[in-house]
């Protein structure tokens, strides 16, 4: 084979290979790819069968693509809720108690409480409490070994009855003049130094017997039997809450007031619930470093729920209102220089103008505009507009 021959048949090749794979995207074939993508010239004759089957397919699509179309459409135009209404909460405005006055926070304190210790030093014999239950003034708690002093008090009390007899004889014999007045004297002194020891004794053995100050709640015990008490070993903790004292300050500049007798409201994290206290002591020594005064207020707790050491957000009470309308600070719309609340009135919303008044923390008096059973909205107030219909749903 020639050397111009071989040259162009390896030139060739590639040449073939490029329009065999460029040939088809290019169309240098025909439609072959119709088929794959599914379209078909409108001028193709189908074959017998397969015309009107195509046909009505693609009807079919049509029609389910319009109907799509439609119900997407209709669900754009209409408002979720039914016949156009907007879904929305409301709250019906009722009168209720508001207070208002002076802010401050405090801590709830026992009326009473100490730490239960022996006055002597032994080793315990006995507990009678239960760990978390009620005692009562003078229930017998703890006793402490007494054996020595016991023995010593019999020995006395034996002492004290001959001397006792002997006394009674000298008496007698002393009417006589049998005796001395010295020597009856100094048998009435021995007597009444072994009574005075016999007391004493009794004193201590009582001492061994560690008893309940007040009534209250007992706490933990960190003794046992075998355990060997002193003075300034803690034996329980007792704390009487049957009345609970709130302890606050407030501003140097109420001096001025009568904050004696006052009423508290306050609330703590642990209940929803709001309690009343009232101020039975006031501090007026001034905090140089705080610039307040100090109060306390008295709680009757004898419902329990409240125990020492909570966290009280309260108010010192100036003013009071038993028909105070009320309603939630989430429902009220700024607009420049006023104030506005949403309201439905026969099944629109209605935008009305209303002047507040005292603000808690999460409710705001409404002072005139807004009576009472009015349906105030709460939420979907952004969407909102004048004279719209709306389906409310209730809420307390």
């Amino acid at each position: 084979m020639k050397k111009g021959t071989k040259i162009a048949l390896w030139t060739s090749i590639p040449l073939v290979l490029l329009i065999w794979f460029a040939g088809p995207r290019l169309g240098l074939w025909g439609n072959r790819d119709l088929k794959k993508s599914g379209t078909f010239p409108a001028a193709q004759t189908a074959a017998p069968g397969q015309g009107q089957g195509g046909q009505q397919g693609q009807g079919r699509d049509g029609q389910q693509v319009q109907a799509q179309g439609q119900r997407t459409g209709g669900q754009q135009g209409q408002r979720p809720g039914g016949q156009g209404q907007l879904p929305v909460t409301g709250r019906i405005a009722k009168p209720s108690y508001l207070t208002n006055g002076i802010r401050s926070a405090g801590s709830l304190l026992a009326n009473e409480e100490v730490d239960i210790v022996s006055k002597v030093s032994g080793k315990v014999t006995a507990v009678y409490f239960k760990e978390g239950s009620k005692v009562r003034k003078g229930d017998l708690l703890v006793k402490i070994y007494d054996d020595d002093l016991q023995a010593q008090l019999r020995r006395s009390e034996i002492q004290e009855k001959m001397l006792s007899e002997k006394l009674e004889r000298q008496r007698v014999l002393l009417s006589k003049d049998a005796v001395s007045r010295e020597a009856f004297d100094q048998l009435q002194t021995d007597y009444n130094v072994i009574l005075a020891d016999i007391n004493l004794l009794k004193v201590r053995i009582a001492e061994t017997e560690v008893r309940a100050p007040f009534d209250g709640m007992i706490g933990f015990r960190y003794v046992s039997e075998g355990t060997y008490v002193t003075p300034q070993v803690k034996i329980a903790h007792l704390v009487d809450q049957s009345t609970l004292k709130l302890e606050f300050a407030v501003s140097e500049k109420y001096i001025s007031e009568n904050l004696m007798g006052r009423r508290i409201s306050f609330t703590t994290s642990g209940y929803p619930d709001e309690f009343f206290a009232t101020v039975y002591a006031v501090d007026y020594r001034i905090d140089e470093t705080t610039r307040t005064i100090g109060l306390r207020a008295r709680f009757d707790n004898r419902a329990g729920k409240l125990v020492p050491g909570m966290f009280a957000s309260l108010t010192l009470i100036t003013d009071e209102k038993t028909n105070a309308l009320q309603v939630p600070t989430e429902s009220i719309v700024p607009e420049m220089n006023e104030k506005k609340l949403w309201v439905v009135r026969n099944g629109r919303a209605d935008l009305i103008p209303v002047v507040t008044g005292a603000r808690t923390a999460s409710m705001i008096e409404v002072l005139s505009g807004l009576n009472p059973g009015d349906t105030v909205l709460t939420t979907g107030l952004m969407q909102l507009r004048p004279n719209m219909a709306v389906k409310v749903n209730i809420t307390e």
